[in-house]
């Protein structure tokens, strides 16, 4: 054993008090670090991921980022041209060329879409009027990029595909209207037509205005209900990798010409949220660190000034400044080494604990687990964070206990 180690651990030793309050400081430090870091993170994954599961990754609309340029723009590019009380033609809105778009992003690789005709009609049933989005879709397409399967607690999109006067509505409308499987809806566009349609399937996502406001039937009834024939205005995209959905948004829209905003674009305000929440958990736990390491640095100060004269002797005998402050900042990694190691066990007790608990928030049906992430990043994160604070509450006890005088301090002993 290397001769500062031995005096290191005779120090600590034979202050077990004060070496147990340090200890206790700094695995409290790491454990409520790890439980909350733990809770924070995995609320936010799981927020993310409710965000990326019931959104699509990236979504194409029938819209442009630049408006389009006059034609008299674009021959005289740099002449003095002015155009005043310009009408753009009334058209049907959509994607033009659509199934030529569609070819050109499912060639991309690691993605699935689906085309979508989305427009509002007025559903009428028993006296009942309500203003809802009717969404035009192809079943077996939809599948692929939705999670609406999923969240079906009646009926499916098969039995929509093979019903051409189908409806699938949500769990929070059919409580409105009184509507079951099997009942007759009137719907009708602003354009003046009428369809009656029959409820094939109900979905509940646990998003009340989702559930109150959102309609599915088949793409073709939606473009005849909407006078939109061969029409789409979204192409939906869901992607193998998520987070690669700002990169391949503008690929696809540099490639098609049409806007394409990925989730990452849509959510920009949360995501900022998510990550000034981030900054403040990180300071509030680092924080309970810091305090911890005081207890190092009054332990180890303390073992300085009661070990004055026998610093002295070391140093007449010749060890080297820094060898004694090698002695103390020892002290310091150790305390910071035990203290990390009982932490992150008492940490991973505590966020075991925390992954049991259930909770039924108000209006809720179903109990709730608390979401806890399992990185190990972070249990990294907390025992260097633990022992960058306790090696540098030790260090400033071991430089002043390396400028100690020798000569001083034994002239005072004689």
């Amino acid at each position: 054993m290397p001769v500062q180690l031995a005096i290191a651990l005779t120090h600590l030793l034979s202050r077990k008090r004060q070496t147990l309050v340090s200890l206790t400081g700094i695995v409290l430090g790491v454990a409520f670090f790890l439980a909350v870091s733990s809770l924070m993170r995995g609320s936010e994954g799981d927020f993310i991921k409710r965000l990326i599961d019931n959104s699509p990754h990236i979504t194409v609309s029938d819209e442009y980022r630049q408006a389009q340029r006059q034609p008299a723009s674009e021959r005289w590019p740099t002449g003095a041209v002015e155009l005043r009380r310009v009408k753009p033609l009334t058209e049907v809105r959509g994607i033009r060329g659509h199934p030529r778009a569609l070819a050109y992003i499912e060639s991309l690789p690691g993605l699935r879409a689906a085309p979508v005709l989305v427009g509002s009609v007025v559903l009428t049933f028993a006296g009942r009027i309500e203003g809802v989005t009717l969404n035009g879709i192809v079943p077996d397409k939809m599948k692929q990029v939705s999670t609406i399967e999923d969240k079906m607690i009646e009926g499916s999109l098969e039995q929509l595909a093979a019903n051409p006067n189908g409806i699938v509505i949500g769990a929070g409308l059919a409580r409105k209207f009184g509507l079951a499987m099997g009942s007759v809806v009137n719907a009708a566009s602003p354009g003046g037509e009428v369809r009656t349609l029959k409820v094939v399937g109900i979905f509940r996502t646990g998003n009340a205005n989702y559930d109150d406001m959102q309609t599915f039937a088949l793409l073709k009834r939606a473009q005849g209900l909407l006078d939109r024939p061969n029409r789409i205005n979204r192409i939906v995209i869901q992607l193998s990798d998520p987070y690669a959905a700002r990169e391949v948004a503008s690929i696809i829209e540099r490639g098609i010409g049409y806007k394409a905003v990925s989730w990452l674009e849509a959510s920009e305000d949360l995501m900022s949220v998510l990550l000034v929440r981030n900054l403040i958990m990180y300071s509030v736990v680092s924080a309970i660190l810091v305090v911890a390491a005081f207890g190092i640095y009054n332990t180890v100060s303390t073992i300085v000034m009661e070990k004055i004269h026998d610093i002295a002797i070391l140093k007449s005998m010749g060890f080297h400044a820094r060898d004694i402050r090698l002695i103390f900042l020892t002290e310091g990694v150790i305390l910071g080494l035990i203290g990390s190691l009982f932490g992150l066990t008492l940490g991973l007790g505590l966020m075991a604990l925390l992954a049991r608990v259930e909770l039924k928030p108000p209006g809720a049906t179903e109990l709730v687990f608390l979401p806890i992430y399992w990185g190990y990043e972070q249990y990294l994160l907390a025992a260097g964070f633990a022992m960058a604070s306790a090696i540098g509450a030790a260090w400033l006890p071991a430089r002043k206990a390396g400028r100690v005088q020798p000569v001083v301090i034994l002239r005072g002993m004689g």
